[in-house]
């Protein structure tokens, strides 16, 4: 049974592998990266300067931000490099089948 909580968002195929890729999920702004059978999620706006990080690039296990270098942990949201010094928000993932299934409730910083 589906949590009411957690909202399909998309095959698993849809998302290309190590890539952001934005998504509006009913009203938030979420960027989405597939790392093999594993995908992340995070708001999509770099704490630094407010721009979106769904255009930035993704290196191991970090998204870029595109306009100053800032770089995130996938995982967590916490900055790996400067100049951001404030995490982003990071949301629960799970794959149900070959889909992707969200919740808009973001990770405490215990669960990231």
């Amino acid at each position: 049974m589906t949590e009411p909580d957690f909202l399909r968002v998309c095959a698993l195929g849809d998302l290309p592998e190590s890539e952001a890729v934005a998504a509006d999920i009913h009203g938030t702004s979420i960027v989405l990266v597939r790392k093999g059978e594993e995908v992340f999620a995070l708001y999509d706006e770099c704490t630094h300067a407010a721009v979106a990080l769904s255009e930035g690039d993704v290196e191991d296990c970090a998204l870029e931000c595109w306009l100053h270098g800032s770089m995130f942990d996938l995982r967590t949201g916490k900055p790996t490099g400067p100049p951001a010094t404030k995490p982003v928000a990071t949301y629960p993932v799970e794959l149900r089948g070959d889909d992707v299934y969200l919740s808009l409730k973001p990770k405490t910083t215990e669960e990231a």
